[in-house]
């Protein structure tokens, strides 16, 4: 019989532009925390997975990043995994720990993401984003974005990575499709900036309104600088643990469960199939895992590396009807003290978004719910929550996704 897995413990660093600090360093901070949060030590941790996706193409550090940064913390002995999965690395990374504490091949396991993206050369940091898509055929990329959002002029807007057009493109198909409008977009950005003051860990701290937002520097239409998230630093740690590892705890009523963890990629499908996108597909198997539904889920993190993202992540999970994302937000059901509360966290848009460390961050704030231990952003009498974490494009929308339900 396979094991129940449960979240013991979780760290995060404050997600910024940490200058003076590197991806071992920032690593650290958020495993001690998570460790200490679990009441557990170094040597109890038997399997480490260890998350980034920056790390060789902005410090040359192509291949045992995660041995260097967990043997500079004194882990010896133990397997270190390198996971790289785009975006959704850190979920991946959560999504092996437990595999193998499920698999009962070790009683106590460790996911940890940590980036440092922030560099001198700000051209190379963004050229990071051009290697998650299929770089042998760039014009099949251009296609495809075509094919969704039609074509545009964006030679007005400013320096903005690849995916800001990707995020574009998948909007641009949605307003025509279902009408949603850039006005709705905006609103989901003003809420998570509304959120995210509340979060003492997020980058950016500030509330806009939906006004401002819509006002401030076009990207590619219709998003616009505070819809997107910003080029990030920093790190988060997950302990996972099956039922002999939660024996050793001290405070078990804190262990959170881990109901369903599931990864995948997209099947092939015409671009305005929205029943067959990626997140849906794997929705469908995360509720059934679960054993929950999508009327079941009390508080949701969901990847808006832009706020469209928020709208099409909601209606895949089936959260709200398809074409409904952006008119919830207007309404306020995202909202704290809304029916569902979306990005409680204050999202990508605002907390940031450190590549290979989001997916954990995105736990990290979910546990903090389902214990009631968010303060001024707890959502109440949470019992139920999910993550989605996706990145990378391919053949018209994320190449992969990772969803997460957690509960109470």
């Amino acid at each position: 019989m396979a094991e129940q897995v449960w979240i013991a413990g979780v760290g995060m660093t404050e997600f910024a532009r940490h200058t003076d600090r590197g991806v071992p360093d920032l690593a650290a901070e958020a495993v001690r925390e998570a460790l200490a949060d679990a009441g557990l030590e170094r040597r109890h941790v038997e399997a480490a997975f260890f998350g980034n996706t920056t790390q060789g193409a902005l410090q040359g550090q192509y291949m045992i990043g995660g041995q260097i940064a967990l043997r500079g913390m004194g882990f010896e002995r133990i397997p270190v995994f390198n996971v790289e999965n785009a975006c959704a690395t850190g979920a991946t990374a959560l999504h092996l720990a437990a595999d193998q504490v499920r698999a009962g091949s070790v009683d106590i396991a460790l996911a940890v993401g940590s980036e440092k993206m922030n560099i001198a050369d700000r051209d190379r940091a963004m050229a990071v984003f051009e290697g998650a898509y299929d770089v042998s055929d760039p014009a099949a990329m251009k296609a495809a974005l075509a094919a969704l959002g039609g074509e545009t002029d964006n030679s007005h807007a400013g320096r903005r990575s690849v995916f800001m057009d990707i995020y574009a493109a998948m909007a641009r198909a949605h307003m025509n499709r279902f009408g949603t409008t850039q006005r709705q977009i905006a609103a989901v950005a003003a809420k998570n900036h509304r959120h995210s003051v509340h979060n003492e860990k997020a980058q950016h701290r500030k509330e806009f309104s939906v006004e401002e937002i819509l006002s401030a520097r076009a990207l590619s239409f219709p998003l616009t600088v505070p819809m997107c998230a910003p080029i990030t630093d920093g790190a988060a740690a997950v302990v996972v643990c099956g039922e002999r590892g939660l024996r050793r705890l001290a405070a078990r009523g804190r262990a959170v469960r881990v109901l369903a963890s599931v990864v995948g990629t997209g099947v092939t499908h015409s671009p305005d199939a929205w029943d067959q996108h990626i997140s849906r597909l794997l929705a469908e198997r995360a509720y059934d895992r679960a054993g929950v539904g999508p009327e079941d889920i009390d508080v949701a993190e969901l990847h808006d590396a832009t706020a469209f993202g928020e709208i099409q992540q909601a209606e895949c999970l089936g959260l709200c009807a398809p074409g409904t994302g952006g008119e919830a937000a207007e309404r306020g059901e995202t909202s704290l003290g809304g029916r569902l509360p979306v990005n409680p966290s204050g999202g990508l848009e605002s907390k940031g978004h450190p590549l290979g460390a989001t997916g954990l961050a995105q736990v990290y704030e979910l546990v903090g719910q389902l214990r009631g231990e968010a303060g001024a952003r707890q959502v109440s009498g949470a019992r139920i929550a999910i993550a989605e974490n996706g990145g990378g494009f391919h053949s018209g929308e994320e190449a992969v996704a990772a969803i997460t339900v957690l509960g109470a």
